[in-house]
């Protein structure tokens, strides 16, 4: 692991930041330090430009056999902005050892995480061992929430028959995860009017319609029921998660303790035991904003809202987006107005059942001594929606652990986590290898 170690402070030492005090020279440089990695191993490496500034990092690595699988690995070379640096122990961008850890902004996210992947198979290269073509996909803009590298592998002619992403973490310091869906979103903004001006309450109280009292009927239609569950237009195109994640779910936190920990109650009786179910494999809405009006006896004319509907693997964003809109519509009262507006982004979902899933999972075990369990990820990931819509087999992984302090002053990443991450790289290029 030396070699792995030195080269993560290498890569470290950049101020690669894409979020915050962006440094456009910092993020070349450290795309260049990956492509360099590539060429020396002998294989080929572009810096791809991008609308978003970054430029995208595409190389590839040649097994000796021609018709070997080809296996994508993707990861991000951009960091966030590290904020006061009065709080770091030590500066953020001069990479430190201490009580078996390694500080530095990036060290978890993702740099520390995804190098493994990209130091193993270059090694491999080099030694004439690669069971695989490697295609190297690295972006510098995850952070700022572009989807530059989205559009790219929607364009990209070749594809690739797995694409492995190291930017998630562990069940504990013992236990790999293999995370197989994550949910989209239809993120809705509404406005809606039932006046062209505040009405005197005590003159027209009770006969002018209130935009509140609409808003809230509008959406009164579209929360969920007492069992939890939206109304059937927002599921449409659900796929259940399979028995096998059922079942691995056994493995995970108890729910209870994951929404305490976090200052949050159930939102009924039925929500702890089914905690797993309904933030990761069903869809979901949240009311996140509503305003209008003023502390003052008037009949409100116009109200807002911000919501949005969490959605999940075999469910479309735009189909979602009609449904929604015309379920709040039909729940207005006559005279009231609805203006919609919607952003989008698809879910991902991948049956833990394909050959290289399987072949991750017995990886995984290989290198932890432990089979992975089988997660969901409640978030929205939009590169993952691109692998899905591509037909890429995504597999999922990584070893953080949340006391690494992703995204906080003094983020780090456990030695043994950088040896985990060479095992598991290792293991997962012999098993894919056996893919075709």
């Amino acid at each position: 692991m030396p070699e792995l170690l030195d080269e993560a402070i290498s890569w470290l030492k950049i101020p690669s930041i894409s979020a915050g005090a962006r440094d456009e020279a910092a993020l070349r440089e450290a795309a260049e330090w990956a492509a360099q990695r590539v060429r020396a191993a002998g294989g080929t490496c572009e810096l791809v430009d991008t609308a978003g500034g970054a430029p995208l990092v595409v190389g590839e690595l040649r097994a000796a056999s021609e018709d070997a699988p080809t296996v994508m690995i993707y990861g991000h070379y951009d960091v966030q902005d590290p904020g006061d640096l009065g709080a770091w122990t030590s500066p953020p961008f001069e990479p430190t050892i201490r009580d078996g850890r390694l500080y530095a902004r990036g060290a978890t996210d993702d740099k520390g995480n995804f190098l493994p992947l990209l130091h193993v198979a270059c090694a491999m290269a080099a030694a004439g061992e690669l069971g695989v073509h490697v295609r190297v996909l690295i972006e510098g803009a995850e952070e700022t929430g572009s989807d530059d590298v989205g559009e790219w592998v929607l364009q990209d002619p070749r594809g690739a028959d797995a694409v492995i992403v190291f930017d998630s973490g562990m069940i504990d310091a013992d236990t790999p995860a293999l995370t197989l869906a994550t949910r989209g979103m239809v993120m809705a903004h509404i406005v809606v009017r039932t006046g062209t001006a505040p009405a005197h309450s005590g003159m027209y109280g009770g006969a002018a319609l209130n935009a509140f009292h609409a808003l809230h009927r509008a959406l009164a239609a579209v929360l969920p029921g007492p069992d939890g569950r939206l109304p059937e237009p927002l599921r449409a195109g659900v796929i259940p998660p399979s028995q096998l994640e059922i079942d691995s779910w056994a493995t995970l936190p108890d729910g209870a303790g994951e929404l305490a920990q976090v200052g949050a109650r159930p939102a009924d009786p039925a929500a702890v035991a089914e905690f797993y179910l309904r933030t990761t494999a069903e869809p979901s809405l949240d009311v996140h904003r509503i305003a209008g009006g003023q502390a003052r006896t008037i009949v409100v004319p116009e109200a807002e809202a911000d919501l949005s509907v969490r959605i999940v693997g075999g469910q479309r964003s735009d189909e979602i987006a009609r449904n929604l809109e015309g379920l709040l519509r039909d729940a207005l009262p006559s005279g009231a107005e609805l203006t919609f507006s919607a952003e989008r982004a698809e879910a991902s979902s991948f049956d833990p059942e394909l050959p290289a899933l399987v072949a991750a999972r017995r990886a995984l075990e290989r290198a932890c001594g432990r089979p992975p369990a089988l997660v969901r990820n409640g978030g929205t990931l939009p590169i993952l929606a691109a692998f899905a819509e591509r037909g890429i087999p995504a597999i999922v992984s990584g070893f953080s652990l949340p006391d690494d302090a992703l995204h906080a002053p003094d983020e780090s990443y456990r030695l043994v986590a950088f040896e985990q991450g060479e095992k598991a790289a290792r293991a997962l290029y012999e098993e894919l290898a056996a893919l075709r």
